[in-house]
């Protein structure tokens, strides 16, 4: 297991603590998917998240980005238990705290890149000259200025990834969750495409939890962990 170069000192942007999810299936038998997982993210972390599909790692990445809630345990934003927020404020915890990758870009196929990265800023009540700006630092970061008014059908799977990236960083979170984020691109397009994720979270600090499947891709963080019978364990 890698270990950061040095030991966070800062308060953690993200806890879990006693987390606890069941599913029930129809009239089977119900299906715990995560029994007591916990884990702490601190600021400039990139902390890998490996596990077999089903183990639970999207579920736990949906309940510390506040798209579900666990049945037990706290989920700690900041120091802020937001397990039991209301809608209203996990909405404008996920909007001003948080940024999310997946496996597919999700981007919006009748915006170009730009706008793609301008949306979230502007639904943070961002003033359009601001959001554009944010937007095009972010894409000049990532090597796409020139792509910057391609809708993403003109874009390589690579270049649709990376501008799914900024827009995740557009609000300037504190943290990023990120799923599978190169699982659909092939073995190259993977590394080149986690380089720049890697370098945009270098850049700003911020706490970043990324799930994955590829073990070379997962060395190169500061730490791995593991879930195991719906629990997280150390790497």
């Amino acid at each position: 297991m890698n270990e950061p170069a040095t030991i966070p000192t800062d308060e953690p942007v993200l806890v879990l603590e006693g987390i606890t999810k069941t599913y029930a299936r129809g009239l089977a038998d119900p299906v715990r998917v995560l029994a007591g997982a916990g884990l702490s993210l601190h600021p400039g972390e990139v902390v890998a998240l490996v596990a077999p599909s089903g183990a639970g790692k999207s579920t736990l990445l949906h309940i510390a980005g506040l798209l579900d809630t666990p049945d037990e345990g706290q989920v700690l934003i900041d120091g802020q238990n937001m397990a039991r927020a209301s809608d209203n404020a996990r909405t404008a915890a996920r909007r001003a705290e948080i940024g999310f990758v997946y496996q597919f870009h999700h981007l919006l196929p009748e915006l170009n890149a730009l706008e793609n990265v301008m949306l979230p800023q502007l639904a943070n009540g961002t003033a359009r000259a601001a959001a554009e700006a944010r937007a095009r630092d972010l894409l000049a970061r990532v090597g796409l200025s020139a792509r910057a008014d391609h809708r993403p059908a003109a874009l390589s799977g690579g270049e649709q990834q990376r501008v799914a990236f900024c827009r995740a960083m557009a609000n300037a979170p504190r943290l990023l969750l990120a799923d599978e984020p190169t699982g659909n691109l092939d073995p190259e397009t993977s590394d080149q495409v986690f380089a720049v994720l890697l370098d945009l979270v270098r850049e700003t600090g911020l706490a970043a939890l990324i799930a994955t499947h590829n073990v070379a891709l997962a060395a190169r963080m500061d730490r791995i962990l593991r879930m195991d019978g719906g629990q997280v364990l150390p790497g």
